[in-house]
């Protein structure tokens, strides 16, 4: 199944983080005016309210009157939507002409206090009304209420009003910002285009390479990408040269070889056997070492590829264990864990086996394998055994191809030169040297892959 494309991931997740937003912010916005319309009705309840109480009077009877009419014609407005209601002591009612024939039928008051109560309360004329109310006792009365209200309306309607408006508004801004994004995100998306049109310009051999002069974002794309053009440019010139080595290499031995057939006879055939077996064995050698060094080749540089030093040792030296059992060799290991070669484990078995097995053939009793970082991504593992040794001189000689110091050690003489090759090849080298156990030291430096 294949996956939406970025342009529209970047699209539909601006779309969607945009409108939800929008959502919250027009939610917040209508929140905030509502708590503004509603606090500014209150206050003006609150000053007719005090008016109302500045206003209060009793009769000689006690019967509550207003000393002055309060100034907003509302009030004597019937059923305007502001109305104000006194209720004395015995149910005695005061109120507003706006009322007409209605009461406000306010809760339960039972104390005297300064403070102002809120309420909503079904109104004579609207579902809703907004109700302020009081409780005081005037100079030589009793405990008088006193109440203003107003059609709940006067806050719906400028809220809803507002909310239209904003909703378009918001609907306007939302179409700006999703133009914006398309704009946004054809302009960051580009030099990927730019990028894929260099892919079938590579492909097409048109280009050999990647601009560089790309975003910092894409840059180390096209770096990886031109390095693995390189790489196998490298390789496929690597390969051409190894065939014609080897194709040097192999065409002497099979022009020697065509003469010893043609000069075979029953009376020669012993020797000119040994002959053909010495050309075989040597055209042997030259494919291995070829083939080993092919691969090395192939696998150098290659991104991603990395080989745990610690299981390939460990492998090496349970299989030589076995081997070299009869002998009595005691091979030891000083691996740390997570220690990486940066190449292919063929490669690491080839090397590393070469060296271990050339120091149990050697070796009295003791082999030892250490491995450690020395720095700048280098790697070192250290073969060494406590057998005769190496004198200086000669050690530069073993490490060329079919050399064998001794023909009583089975072998071919192939092992240590292969593996310098093969050092050289990854970036490497092999170096001999004196071990601390008496015999020799063959140590490999190679490249360390990063954790």
């Amino acid at each position: 199944m294949r996956a939406p494309s970025l342009r529209f991931r970047l699209l539909a997740g601006g779309l969607v983080w945009t409108a939800c937003a929008l959502v919250v912010a027009g939610l917040v916005l209508a929140g905030l005016f509502r708590q503004h319309v509603e606090r500014r009705l209150d206050e003006d309840l609150t000053a007719q309210l005090d008016q109302l109480t500045a206003a209060l009077a009793l009769e000689p009877d006690g019967r509550p009157r207003l000393a002055v009419d309060l100034a907003d014609p509302r009030f004597r407005r019937p059923l305007s939507g502001l109305y104000w209601q006194v209720e004395g002591p015995g149910g005695r009612l005061l109120r507003s002409r706006s009322l007409w024939d209605e009461v406000l039928r306010l809760p339960p008051y039972a104390t005297a206090s300064d403070q102002v109560r809120r309420h909503e309360l079904p109104g004579p004329a609207e579902p809703r009304l907004v109700v302020l109310e009081r409780a005081v006792v005037p100079p030589g009365g009793r405990l008088t209420r006193l109440a203003v209200a107003a059609d709940a309306r006067l806050v719906d309607e400028p809220v809803a009003a507002f909310a239209r408006t904003m909703t378009l508004s918001l609907a306007v801004l939302a179409a700006a910002l999703l133009a914006a994004a398309v704009v946004q995100v054809e302009v960051g998306l580009r030099p990927l285009a730019r990028l894929r049109r260099d892919l079938a310009a590579v492909h097409a051999g048109r280009r050999r390479r990647f601009e560089t002069a790309v975003p910092a974002e894409v840059r180390p794309l096209t770096e990886d990408l031109n390095s693995l053009l390189e790489h196998g440019e490298a390789i496929l010139a690597r390969a051409r040269l190894q065939a014609g080595n080897l194709a040097h290499a192999l065409k002497t031995d099979l022009a020697v070889l065509a003469n010893e057939v043609e000069g075979l006879t029953p009376a020669n055939a012993a020797e000119r056997a040994g002959h053909i077996r010495d050309r075989l064995e040597r055209m042997r050698r030259h494919v291995d070492r070829h083939t080993a060094r092919a691969r090395a080749a192939a696998a150098r540089g290659v991104p991603g590829v990395a080989t745990d030093v610690g299981a390939c040792a460990g492998g090496l030296a349970r299989a030589l264990g076995r081997l070299h059992a009869d002998r009595g060799v005691a091979i030891a290991l000083d691996v740390p864990e997570d220690l990486r070669f940066a190449g292919e484990e063929a490669d690491l078995q080839e090397m590393l086996g070469a060296l271990m097995d050339n120091a149990c053939k050697w070796a009295r009793g003791r082999v030892r394998v250490t491995a450690r970082l020395t720095g700048a991504g280098a790697l070192s593992l250290a073969v060494e055994d406590d057998g005769p040794g190496l004198p200086p001189e000669r050690r530069a000689a073993v490490l060329a191809p079919g050399v064998r110091l001794d023909e009583t050690v089975p072998g071919t003489g192939l092992g240590l030169a292969v593996a310098s090759d093969l050092a050289r090849l990854h970036g490497g080298a092999l170096l001999l040297g004196e071990a601390d156990l008496g015999g020799l030291r063959a140590e490999l430096r190679l490249p360390a892959a990063g954790g």
